[in-house]
């Protein structure tokens, strides 16, 4: 059994055979999470899932790059402007009340985001106000709820850092740090958290000033979670353009060689791990 602990069968990529994606998944004994990222992806994931009794769960959140500050035009690939519903503020009511599912096993995906950022430092300030203020409501909200986060964060490792070590009444016990793409001391800090790293397809890539092969040794195997960020993230040898859950064992088999270990070994730890944070059943 793998679990991809990010997917993103909830957008339009998926509209015309999402059954038939998820069927072979579990077929397959691949289980996946379903991530929102605002609110109409984090109903339609609730939704998805309540379709099936097991091996379908789903997050809410409000994406920081689905927040409109008004400070930055985002330039959305095929998939991000399908499902581009940018929110003026996040409704803390009506995301509680969507978290009210038992299919949500968790806040997220939340975080910060400045590859896209304005270009005055006046403004770049702003923006980055503007996400730490959406953060804190959403850490709020994961508190009250007793949830674990999936953390995004891109290009913005030490400020979230910064923000978990200094608000540790809102730092949440539980938690994973989606796609990690940083270096060796970021990754340390998440770890001293007793966070989860997940790790997806852009391990196969080629990052300037990033070591995948290094923070892979370097996770201990006890907090890897396995993940797509499908339709993202495609990795090399799948046979098709658009990834689904089915590619997190080419993301498995890729650790067990970093790590030197066996496909099962991987499998059957990032799977306890996934169960462990989610308290999936």
């Amino acid at each position: 059994m793998l679990i991809d602990t990010h997917a993103h069968l909830n957008f339009v990529a998926f509209d015309k055979d999402r059954n038939e994606v998820i069927q072979k998944c579990l077929k397959s004994e691949i289980l996946m999470i379903n991530i929102g990222t605002n609110y109409e992806t984090s109903r339609k994931a609730i939704e998805i899932a309540q379709k099936y009794e097991k091996g379908v769960y789903t997050s809410v959140g409000l994406h920081p790059i689905d927040l409109d500050t008004g400070l930055v035009k985002v330039k959305l690939d095929k998939y991000e402007a399908e499902n581009a519903v940018f929110e003026k503020e996040f409704d803390y009511e009506k995301y509680k009340n969507l978290a009210q599912s038992k299919k949500v096993i968790a806040i997220g995906e939340i975080g910060l985001d400045y590859y896209w950022r304005p270009k005055t430092t006046k403004k770049k300030e702003l923006f980055k106000q503007k996400q730490k203020d959406l953060l804190f409501q959403q850490l709020n909200l994961a508190k009250e709820l007793n949830l674990p986060v999936i953390f995004h964060c891109r290009m913005a490792h030490d400020d979230l850092i910064k923000i978990l070590l200094d608000h540790s009444e809102i730092r949440p016990q539980m938690a994973v740090a989606h796609g990690f793409v940083g270096n060796l001391n970021q990754l340390e800090k998440y770890l001293e958290f007793r966070y989860f790293i997940g790790f997806n397809g852009i391990i196969f890539k080629k990052i300037e000033g990033i070591n995948f092969e290094e923070n892979i040794k370097n996770t201990p195997l006890e907090r890897i979670l396995i993940e797509t960020d499908c339709p993202y993230l495609t990795p090399p040898n799948f046979g098709e353009e658009r990834n689904n859950p089915l590619g997190v064992k080419f993301v498995a088999e890729e650790i067990a060689k970093i790590k030197n270990k066996s496909f099962n070994e991987i499998a059957e730890m990032t799977t306890k791990n996934a169960k462990d944070l989610f308290k999936l059943v």
